[in-house]
């Protein structure tokens, strides 16, 4: 199914839709290892922006091109140019107005991450924010801001204590070390790891069977997931998500279709969410 809102226009960022319901997303500057400018940051601002408003698309895969990177984060040359032109501003490539990097992204809809290579700075700490991680088992990741006299501050850091625990956490953040994708699957950070030449196919086959699912409760279901994550109080996550997306749930079609289908025991035929 064509989108029915015309994607945002990219230059950074190639679209394409690998299956029904599902957004790739592919960062296309694999001769940069997949690192992005403050431009790039605000042209992915507006890919997720349109994604999550798009009523044909459940959920989203991102990954890099070329084998060798997912992303390694800022562009650290545009970077220094910034400071050397106006130090102590503390302007980092992502603060520009209006742009929310991934690695700090809320949203409504899953975003898979697709890691086929090296995951390290920025890159690493979009990959913790996304909901699902396949990686190749030639990924590396790392928080290696600290090496060059940056910090990781777009969203990583509480996050990863919440996913890994404070003592892995303070070890990949204080550090500046690169770990295995072996590693990470065997602290939680990722899902599976699979052959690079499998890593999009694997990351396809998991978003294929969310968009299998009623939009509605996709949202929902993350919704509930993420307040979990970012709100200390049980009680109070659920309260949250109760009052939106679970009682925007009840009033839409689709949970009609999906417990009707139930009972005729058919398959349900699911409409694009309005939650």
């Amino acid at each position: 199914m064509a989108p029915t809102n015309a994607p945002p226009s990219t230059s950074f960022a190639k679209l394409s839709y690998p299956a029904a319901g599902v957004l790739l997303v592919t960062m296309s500057q694999p001769e940069k290892l997949n690192c992005t400018t403050a431009a790039d940051v605000i042209e992915l601002t507006n890919v997720f922006r349109w994604f999550d408003d798009e009523p044909t698309l459940t959920v989203a895969i991102l990954t890099g091109a070329g084998n060798k990177a997912f992303s390694t984060g800022a562009d650290l040359k545009e970077w220094q140019s910034k400071v050397a032109a106006n130090p102590g501003a503390g302007a980092g490539p992502g603060d520009v107005k209006g742009a929310i990097p991934i690695s700090n992204r809320a949203g409504k809809k899953p975003v898979i991450a697709a890691v086929n290579g090296m995951a390290l700075g920025g890159g690493c700490e979009t990959v913790v924010n996304c909901d699902i991680v396949i990686a190749a088992d030639t990924a590396t990741f790392g928080l290696v801001e600290v090496k060059r006299g940056v910090a990781p501050y777009a969203g990583v850091l509480p996050r990863l204590i919440r996913t890994l625990g404070l003592q892995r956490a303070s070890e990949i953040a204080l550090t500046g070390w690169t770990y295995t994708a072996q590693q990470a699957y065997k602290w939680g950070l990722v899902n599976k790891v699979v052959p690079q030449k499998e890593v999009v196919k694997e990351a396809v086959r998991y978003a294929t069977a969310i968009a299998e699912n009623s939009p509605d409760s996709i949202i929902c279901t993350r919704a509930g997931l993420r307040q979990g994550w970012e709100t200390a109080s049980v009680v109070e996550a659920t309260a949250i998500t109760g009052k939106q997306e679970w009682a925007a749930l009840q009033r839409g079609d689709n949970i009609v279709e999906g417990l009707k289908a139930f009972k005729e025991r058919r398959q349900p035929e699911w409409l694009p969410s309005k939650l």
